[in-house]
């Protein structure tokens, strides 16, 4: 059996896959579980994390909620909350980890993409 080192609550330990193309901390898990209720959109409905053409280095984050997850989805779980990727931008995301923090500029999700060769200063589009 192995222990927890650190003081991480068994709550908190994602159930994801480890194979999975994403992480999310529990910071980013909790921050979406209250944008989804105060956004009044049904506890059902789960994250989908995407890579699309556009913003100022090529590529962007995109995060939305979907109901159900695709057929070529990588689905992802913690907790309750479903969390879906589509193949195509798990290329991209591959091991990605997802943080919510707050700062001086602001609060905000935070892409962690070993993938990435450059960002732009607002850290929501990146290049490869």
């Amino acid at each position: 059996m192995t222990e927890i080192q650190d003081n991480t609550s068994v709550s908190e330990v994602p159930q994801s896959p480890a194979a999975g193309p994403i992480t999310l901390t529990p910071k980013a898990v909790n921050m979406i579980k209250i944008t989804r209720e105060q956004e009044g959109i049904d506890p059902s409905f789960g994250l989908r994390v995407a890579v699309r053409g556009g913003g100022c280095s090529g590529l962007e984050y995109a995060l939305d909620f979907d109901q159900e997850a695709r057929p070529t989805d990588f689905l992802l779980e913690y907790d309750d909350l479903k969390v879906f990727v589509d193949a195509i931008s798990a290329r991209y995301l591959q091991g990605t980890e997802i943080d919510y923090v707050m700062g001086m500029a602001g609060a905000g999700f935070k892409f962690n993409n070993p993938n990435a060769s450059g960002s732009c200063g607002c850290g929501s589009s990146f290049s490869v």
